[in-house]
């Protein structure tokens, strides 16, 4: 990128939970996206990637490496429990050794604001309860239970939440700070993140009143047959607890919030608009992971399933080949070198593990996703690429049980398990894995940390009495 085509600014706009096909611009074949006309409006002047993944599908350890542009085998930040602290450097503290602030607004979900995380000005931080965090993330050797699984069917429909509240004094704040007099005197780098469309689904009677939830209802699914993942069913058995109807109520609901917090990205960029920096400006959107909502018998995330672990993203200004859209897989650990090479803040080869997104021809290339986190004894990885054959999903199960290979090309709704009947797609699949990490290996050193981390907390038998929730406290 030349010095004539970057940006000055840098605004990093997030949302919690939204799933690749949430959004009108995904263009998702055979899925019912919310209504979300000001991010479609931003996505035609964007680069959108078609093909975007998070580094895990559980909030906690996807913020941490994305703030440090590293795996989560990297950060060892491997559960909600385990929160970024700081130590590693973040993109924020790179480009403050530049002299470039960073504000963040809304959602970190870091350790606590006393760390340092490489944010100059902390606005409506939300972090993780008493900087400790869901603990039951922990409890994995042996698994424990989990409780409070009937809370997400019983808080469904229109009304107003702690959420929602909390949304708008994010937009509130992040209109305030765009306009005050002076942000154009010097380059920033503003993070301002939302907890929409994350539980409880429940939205704002308006925007619930836009979907029929009699569309959206039906029968459970089934749980596919890997013993993993009827494991973390039985952990997360959210799903039991909804009857056919219940299902299309939170299922409205959930597009409600999407449709929401698209209001409230449209406040955002209206601000910026009227500060005069949006040709100066590169602006990201995208989500920390995805959610289920149902479906294979799953709400939430957790899983490798695309709804989970797919995420929507979009680069709009300065350096951005607007009107495009590429297909290879990307991370959302490519964030923090693309803020960095947008905001010229040279980097060492070893700085990031993943790729600036404003390279014009990005190389064909691989990116896992990792979780280490609640309703599952061992780690699951997934490696997903492209070649000639197929779009590739390979998901390793740590602990000796099989995997799983989709070709999503074929069967994007990864039906059919082609591991045993495409042996030899799916030991390339894992060669290509292992030159990331080795799965066993990076299981164990999981579990040790993990230990290390429950006797600080005060032992197992004192986290099993600590209280359950669903969501984090506001």
């Amino acid at each position: 990128m030349t010095p004539a085509d970057r940006p000055r600014n840098v605004l990093l706009l997030m949302v919690d939970e939204m799933a690749w096909w949430a959004p009108g611009f995904a263009a998702a074949t055979g899925k019912a996206p919310a209504s979300t006309p000001c991010l479609d409006r931003l996505a035609k002047r964007s680069v959108i990637f078609d093909s975007a993944y998070t580094p895990s599908p559980m909030c906690v350890p996807a913020r941490a490496a994305i703030a440090c542009g590293r795996h989560v085998h990297e950060t060892r930040n491997w559960s909600s429990a385990e929160a970024y602290r700081g130590q590693l450097p973040s993109f924020g503290h790179r480009l403050r050794d530049r002299g470039i602030g960073m504000t963040s607004i809304g959602k970190l979900h870091y350790r606590r604001a006393a760390d340092d995380v490489g944010i100059d000005e902390q606005i409506e931080p939300l972090h993780i309860p008493n900087g400790i965090g869901w603990v039951r993330g922990l409890l994995r050797r042996p698994l424990c239970g989990y409780d409070a699984t009937s809370e997400l069917a019983e808080t469904i429909g229109p009304g107003e939440t702690d959420y929602v509240r909390f949304d708008r004094r994010v937009t509130a704040a992040a209109c305030h700070w765009l306009e005050a007099p002076g942000r154009r005197d010097r380059p920033w780098c503003c993070f301002v993140s939302w907890l929409s469309p994350n539980y409880p689904l429940v939205a704002p009677p308006e925007f619930f009143g836009l979907y029929d939830p009699g569309r959206f209802a039906g029968a459970p699914e089934p749980v596919p047959g890997h013993p993993v993942l009827r494991q973390l069913a039985g952990f997360f058995d959210h799903d039991r607890y909804f009857s056919e109807r219940d299902r299309g109520i939170a299922r409205a609901a959930y597009r409600g919030l999407c449709s929401f917090v698209d209001g409230e990205i449209g406040k955002t960029l209206d601000s910026l608009s009227r500060s005069g920096q949006e040709r100066d400006t590169l602006v990201i959107f995208t989500s920390d992971h995805g959610e289920m909502l149902g479906a294979k018998g799953f709400w939430g995330k957790s899983t490798m399933y695309e709804d989970s672990v797919r995420v929507p993203l979009l680069l709009a200004g300065p350096g951005a080949d607007a009107g495009t859209r590429r297909n290879g897989p990307v991370s959302l650990i490519d964030i923090a070198p693309t803020v960095c090479e947008a905001l010229g803040v040279p980097q060492a080869p070893a700085a990031f593990s993943g790729l600036s997104l404003l390279a014009p021809d990005m190389p064909e290339r691989a990116v896992i996703s990792e979780y280490h986190d609640g309703g599952c004894s061992d780690g699951i990885t997934m490696l997903r690429l492209n070649n000639r054959e197929g779009a590739w999903k390979y998901v390793d199960y740590a602990g000796g049980h099989g995997p799983q290979l989709f070709d999503l090309r074929q069967d994007p709704e990864e039906r059919q398990d082609l591991a045993a009947t495409h042996p030899g797609t799916a030991d390339w699949a894992r060669r290509r894995l292992l030159d990331f990490l080795d799965p066993e290996e990076t299981n164990e050193r999981a579990h040790a940390d993990q230990e290390r981390m429950i006797t600080v907390l005060g032992g197992r038998e004192h986290l099993l009495g600590v209280p359950q929730w669903n969501y984090t406290p506001v």
